[in-house]
């Protein structure tokens, strides 16, 4: 069974209705309830790194993810980075840099 590691930053993904719109709710593991266990041969673990707008992501937040993935990349197969839409090409581009070779999956 492949071992990934779902590394939650908030955003629209983790979203939920507030009194003034969308705001950062959802855990990692309240996302994980939206996928049928019983369909996945998977064993996901999650990790909570921020829970924020992604128009609040600066480079410091990049690099926790970064050093999230290194940190834990020997115990698993892949990572999943939640995100939010506003930010996403500006991590996905930070990221790819910060993570050139790695031999294993990062999904943003």
């Amino acid at each position: 069974m492949k071992k990934i590691l779902l590394l939650a930053t908030g955003g629209t993904i983790a979203s939920v209705e507030g009194n003034e719109g969308l705001v950062p709710g959802l855990s990692a593991e309240e996302l994980l309830n939206y996928f049928s266990k019983s369909s996945r041969n998977l064993e996901i673990d999650c990790k909570i790194l921020m829970n924020i707008d992604s128009t609040n992501m600066q480079p410091e937040h990049w690099k926790e993810m970064a050093n999230a993935v290194f940190n834990h990349y020997d115990d698993y197969d892949g990572f999943v980075i939640t995100h939010g839409t506003d930010t996403l090409a500006y991590t996905s581009s930070a990221l790819s840099y910060m993570l050139k070779g790695l031999r294993k999956p990062v999904v943003l």
